[in-house]
């Protein structure tokens, strides 16, 4: 079975996008109301700056910092890892176990495309990733 890629996971999709001069409390409200864990930052032409996500809100409560004064791209993950509308379905869920990701941006030429999260793949993939993980560990 060929694996899905990137771009045919987030085609119709429209990701959640702020300024960088949008506030936290601004990106938490629309992440509310979105229902979704995380934003892209991005410029006037949709250029990635950042992402900004659930975890860094708590982070940016946890040191007292005033939601409704500070702008997200003081507390963003500046230019995060990201993959391309090529990559693959295991290429991400890789890329988000190996590295503790909850999000990852798909960027294409600099320009935001979409973002995907552990939930967006199907259980078949996710058993992939389970297989392919116990055979690394076992090669170690």
């Amino acid at each position: 079975m060929p694996q899905r890629t990137m771009g045919e996971i987030v085609r119709d999709q429209k990701p959640l996008t702020l300024a960088p001069t949008a506030t936290v409390s601004e990106a938490c409200a629309a992440m509310y109301a979105r229902k979704v864990g995380a934003v892209l930052v991005v410029d006037e032409d949709r250029h990635l700056l950042g992402i900004f996500t659930g975890r860094d809100a708590v982070r940016l409560l946890a040191e007292g910092l005033d939601a409704k004064a500070t702008r997200i791209d003081a507390v963003m993950t500046k230019n995060p890892t990201t993959l391309g509308p090529r990559a693959t379905a295991m290429d991400a869920l890789l890329l988000l176990n190996d590295c503790g990701f909850r999000h990852v941006p798909i960027v294409e030429g600099g320009h935001v495309v979409g973002i995907v999260s552990r939930y967006d793949f199907r259980a078949r993939e996710h058993a992939r990733l389970d297989d392919e993980s116990g055979f690394m560990e076992v090669m170690r």
